[in-house]
């Protein structure tokens, strides 16, 4: 064998060069893009969180009355604050009751005794939809399933709504 060390040539030396200095450029490239990929997936979800709602329990009576919140809302780096309603009451068995105002049929909101015509229902003004009490939807009427209902808890009095859960059609 040969003493002789190998000798990397101009060549050879600026294509070792140039590779390495592209592959890091690349890997610089690609990091940004991954984060931004995967960081959300492994931040934990805040979904489900009960939100205070103002609202102590004493003052809620079987009349419905409208509850307006804010919630924190995150979606990827962008913070918000937006806005959520709720009809609460308590029902013939001292239950709270939630109910999204929301309706069904196509996303307008409904106000509780809307219209002279039904009284005692919940009334959405624009296909006339309607709505019983306890949130399940009048036969013969636009909306194919009931009020949504809110996930509720009571804490020292004060009532907590958490998100809407749709419900079966009828």
């Amino acid at each position: 064998m040969s003493d002789k060390k190998q000798q990397v040539s101009r060549r050879q030396f600026l294509n070792y060069t140039l590779t390495g200095v592209g592959g890091f450029m690349a890997a610089g490239l690609l990091v940004s893009p991954l984060r931004m990929a995967i960081d959300p997936v492994l931040k934990e979800s805040s979904s489900g969180d009960l939100v205070n709602v103002g609202l102590s329990v004493d003052d809620i009576t079987s009349e419905p009355q409208r509850v307006d919140w804010t919630v924190e809302q995150v979606d990827g780096w962008y913070e918000s604050e937006p806005s959520r309603s709720a009809w609460v009451f308590k029902n013939d068995n001292g239950d709270i009751v939630a109910l999204s105002p929301i309706c069904t049929h196509l996303g307008c909101v409904v106000s509780w005794e809307g219209s002279e015509d039904y009284p005692n229902q919940f009334f959405c003004p624009c296909h006339d939809g309607r709505y019983e009490k306890d949130g399940t939807n009048v036969p013969g009427t636009p909306p194919l399933a009931p009020l949504p209902y809110y996930e509720h808890e009571v804490r020292d009095g004060i009532l907590f709504l958490g998100n809407p859960i749709s419900r079966e059609g009828a």
